[in-house]
Order: structure tokens, then sequence, then C-alpha cells
């Protein structure tokens, strides 16, 4: 169950690949612009809050479906060039180890606000799912001709059971050589991609609370391990989302975390922060700050709880230290450390 008070002003209706090997952490545990700065008091009407222990049914999260200028649907029996014969059922995409780099063809490109677009790729087979588990990812290489390899790695947003093809949901950064060739492919074109890629081996209840702490495109990996926990009907975990973000637009996936607030109102809770709120936005205003986690997650020692970050440099640097490496979580810093939590209580994508 929560105590002390509730902060929800606005109930929503609501260089190398070797750094990016096929293992995971030793450990368990930007929005560029934004800084850390004072929240609105109409914003933060309290504190901390409980989750009582409710069933809810899963989430059903709708599919898009193609339009006429994009081809079939990424779901279709359609398969790409070079198909192969249907899977067995429990074909993987993605299968780690020395597979090495798969080639997905690019079916469908859906606009999501001014600089991210959500992206559709499909396997060779329709009848074969990704692979991946939660939480885990995969990375993409492109090359250009005399040029070294770009290599970056992306948490799909699309369901682990998923057939037939995998969704990215992609910001476009102008001094970013991933994100510009990305999103100047055309539906044909083929994306390098290899996995998965484990990130922190998640197990239905293995903590009591789980508070979800993000930036911009940070938002992925959260809403992997968010979707996980509620579509599984023994997973009972509660779930808070801080999320940080530049402007309204720039809240990414909004519909889809308030589906998961309405259908599970006593364990899930979404905060979104705005640095340029629009004028009657209830929720907060300015960044992510020392006081509102105190205010808005559970103590270190109040609950089994883990906390996850993920966003740009200046996120990781205010709330919880940066990484080493992808491999290497390094020490625990930041505004989570002030708070009393240890290294071992957070994990950071």
């Amino acid at each position: 169950m929560f105590a002390r008070s509730v902060f929800r002003a606005a109930a929503p209706l609501k260089r190398n690949i070797r750094n990016y090997a096929s293992q995971a952490s030793t450990t368990s545990g930007g929005i560029g612009a934004l800084g850390y700065s004072a929240i609105g008091a109409a914003a933060l009407g309290g504190g901390y809050y409980y989750y009582a222990n409710v069933q809810g049914k899963a989430p059903q999260i709708p599919m898009p479906t193609a339009t006429k200028d994009t081809g079939s649907n990424p779901s279709s029996q359609d398969t790409q060039r070079g198909a192969s014969v249907p899977a067995s059922a429990d074909a993987k995409a993605f299968m780690g180890g020395e597979q090495g780099f798969v080639p997905l063809v690019l079916q469908k490109v859906e606009d999501v606000n001014h600089n991210t677009k959500k992206f559709y790729f499909k396997f060779d087979d329709p009848s074969k799912t990704s692979g991946l588990n939660i939480t885990s990812a995969v990375i993409t290489k492109f090359q250009e001709e005399g040029q070294k390899p770009v290599i970056r790695p992306y948490t799909p947003i699309s369901d682990e059971d998923q057939k037939g093809y995998l969704t990215f949901i992609i910001k476009h950064y102008p001094n970013g050589p991933m994100t510009t060739h990305i999103h100047d492919m055309k539906v044909g074109d083929e994306l390098l991609v290899k996995g998965p890629i484990p990130k922190y081996p998640w197990s239905a209840n293995k903590h009591d609370h789980v508070a979800l702490i993000a930036g911009g495109t940070g938002i992925t990996p959260m809403w992997q391990l968010a979707r996980a926990i509620f579509k599984n009907p023994e997973d009972k975990t509660k779930v808070t989302l801080i999320f940080g973000n530049l402007t309204e637009e720039d809240i990414l996936m909004k519909q889809e975390w308030e589906q998961l607030e309405n259908e599970y109102p006593q364990r899930m809770r979404a905060f979104y922060m705005l640095d340029k709120a629009p004028e009657g936005w209830a929720q907060g205003k300015g960044h992510i700050t020392k006081e509102l986690l105190e205010k808005v997650l559970p103590g270190p020692t109040e609950e089994n709880v883990k906390v996850f970050v993920c966003g740009p440099p200046g996120l990781y640097k205010a709330v919880s230290g940066t990484k080493k490496s992808p491999s290497d979580q390094g020490e625990l810093d930041g505004y989570l450390k002030e708070i009393g939590y240890s290294k071992d209580q957070v994990y950071k994508f």
C-alpha cells in the first residue's frame, strides 16, 4: 500500500563492437539540456505512496496497421527478399553467440513527433520472434565506404513474443551518425542488427517495487520492463516512472503509459517533468531533482526496491553517476547515493 501523500496533479485518462559483447553486466545495479532545478509546488502535491497488491489484466496495446504507401502490415505473411522456409514455432531471429549481424528489411515508418519516428524491421521469416529477453537490447551497424563501422545499441519497443518484426522508436540527433542513417532509410532498405545483448536479469516478483528514472529515448528499456511486468498475471511488482523531457511533445509513448496507469491504478504511477511546460500543465515543471525522488520513490530501506536509470549523460551524472562501460556499472553517485540507496539497488541501462 502507498503512504505519505500522492504526487499526481492530473490523473491521466488516461568503438568497438566488443564493448557491446553479448554478456550481462557483472553488477546489479541526455535529457541533454536538462538541468536539475526546483519543481513547481503545484506539481508536488505530496510524497511517496504505496501500491496495494491488486491483480489486473494484461495491457492490450494496439499494434499499428500498415498504410498504402508503406507496404504490407509488419506482421503479414509476406517475407523479405531471400526469405527462408517458415521456421519452427520457437524459432528466434537473434541467437547471440557467433551468429553475427542479421540483415533486417525496413518495412514501415511512422512519424511520432518532429524528430522521432517508429521503425518496423521484418525478420526473414514471419513465424520468428526476436529472441530477446527482459531486459535485453540489440546493437545496430552500418558502414559507409572507406569509413569505420558505426555501431549503436537500441532497445526495441515491440513485445518479445511478437512474430515477424521488430519495432524501434528512434529520435534523430543532427550529429548522430546512426540516428541520421536510420532516419534516412527508405522502406526496403536493410539494417544490420545483432543480439540479444542481456542487461539486468529479470524474473517475476524479483523486487517488490521498481523505480524507472528516464529521460528522452531512455524510456525504451523502461517500457520493455514495465510491459513485461504487467503482461504477466503472476508478477505483482509495483512500478513508479519518473520521466523527464524538454516539452510535452517529447514525451514518448505517453498513451501506452497512461493505459497501464488506468488498468493498474494500485500498482503503476507515472510522473512527468517538463523543462518547458505549456500553460496549464498540471504535472512537474523543471527537472528531476533529489527532492522529487525523495517524495515519490520508496525509501531505500522500506521495500525490496530496484531503481533503473536511463537517459542522456546529464541525467546519469545528476541522478546515479555514470557507467564506466557497457559492462561496468561504475560507482553509485548523485541524488540516489545522497538519498541512501546502495550500488546494488541501482541499475544503469
